[in-house]
């Protein structure tokens, strides 16, 4: 494509999110200055000092911001949403810290990983520090939205806990095993447990409960959250590889590092030859001390020969897609307020975004 348009493209693409970043950055202030607030500013060194690191870091914040904009989509009260919203941002900063420390990662938000800097014992007790203040922030819910819809927000946290941990299960195990042999489906299903539930499904059921208690199916959400969160999944798997390590603030090509079975590397697993085969097995069977960055390229160059990248763009624009039809059935016949076009937005966005 000629640089003029590819210019012109994204330009155009800029123009479309403006309001919806803004409106992001907004619901992102919002929840920091809320999450900040709501850790000790007293105790023992090295922990709730800790603890708001990471926030400090300003990631983009869709989760609380779901969260918010579902609630208000829905007749809620933003106000009313908020405590949840920084539970679940909360949550969401111990998962990071845990899998920095799980995925052995260097980088967080453009700075050294927590373990990095203090040393793994430190960065465990900080995130299991994170998840006790946003167990807090649910403990007040009784006093914000009630105490039928606070228990329900908790049994989903429950839920949504318990399924994230069998998914990073999954995950790890795949690494462990050098797991070779895998489909599609099988990625499909990590990606259910461990980004679509606590990612998507959660903040989106979550916000529903604060606007309306009674009104929650047991279903509800769950399809579009799931197709919503492997859309997200595959294009930060994508990003990864591709992106600009100067906007990306995390390592490139970690995930090959790390070993994670991402969906260009089943791709590619399935595509490749046999003594490409039996080379990749080997590859992933070392550490990632003992893996070279050599064979990192190797692997990457492979990746793009036999269209493994491309593969996983168009599945992550399919599954948008579906995401897409999901929400407006989800929230049809709902007045056409800016949260409503935020939530449609963000489908699109998280396979646009460029970090």
């Amino acid at each position: 494509m000629p640089a003029a348009k590819v210019r012109t493209r994204t330009r155009a693409r800029s123009g479309a999110y403006r309001e919806f970043e803004a409106l992001l950055g907004a619901y992102r202030d919002d929840t920091t200055r809320s999450v900040l607030s709501a850790v000790p500013k007293t105790g023992p060194p090295y922990l709730y000092d800790l603890v708001t690191a990471y926030p400090q870091r300003l990631g983009k914040g869709l989760r609380a911001a779901l969260c918010s904009a579902t609630c208000a989509a829905l007749g809620g009260s933003r106000v009313q949403a908020l405590n949840s919203a920084v539970a679940i941002e909360l949550l969401h900063n111990a998962f990071l810290v845990h899998d920095d420390i799980q995925d052995g990662s260097e980088l967080r938000r453009g700075k050294p990983t927590l373990a990095r800097e203090h040393g793994v014992p430190i960065a465990l007790n900080v995130g299991n520090a994170t998840n006790l203040v946003a167990l807090r922030c649910l403990m007040e819910n009784r006093g914000i939205v009630g105490a039928q819809a606070s228990w329900h927000i908790m049994e989903e946290t429950e839920r949504m806990m318990t399924y994230s941990l069998e998914g990073q299960a999954i995950e790890l195990a795949w690494i462990r095993d050098n797991a070779c042999d895998l489909a599609e489906r099988d990625y499909m299903q990590m990606c259910l447990k461990k980004t679509s539930w606590y990612s998507f499904i959660y903040p989106m059921r979550v916000g529903a409960l604060v606007a309306r208690p009674r009104q929650l199916g047991a279903a509800e959400f769950c399809r579009l959250g799931w197709y919503f969160g492997a859309a997200f999944q595959i294009q930060d798997d994508i990003l990864n590889l591709t992106a600009d390590g100067r906007k990306y603030g995390k390592e490139i090509s970690g995930d090959l590092w790390e070993g994670k079975r991402t969906l260009m590397l089943i791709h590619l697993l399935n595509r490749c030859n046999a003594r490409e085969r039996a080379m990749l097995g080997g590859f992933l069977a070392l550490s990632r001390e003992r893996r070279s960055r050599k064979t990192i390229e190797r692997v990457r160059d492979m990746m793009e020969r036999y269209g493994s990248i491309d593969y996983a763009r168009r599945a992550a624009r399919q599954l948008a897609g579906a995401a897409l039809i999901e929400a407006l059935a989800a929230f049809r016949g709902l007045p056409e307020t800016p949260e409503k076009q935020f939530i449609l937005q963000m489908v699109l966005y998280v396979v646009e975004r460029d970090r």
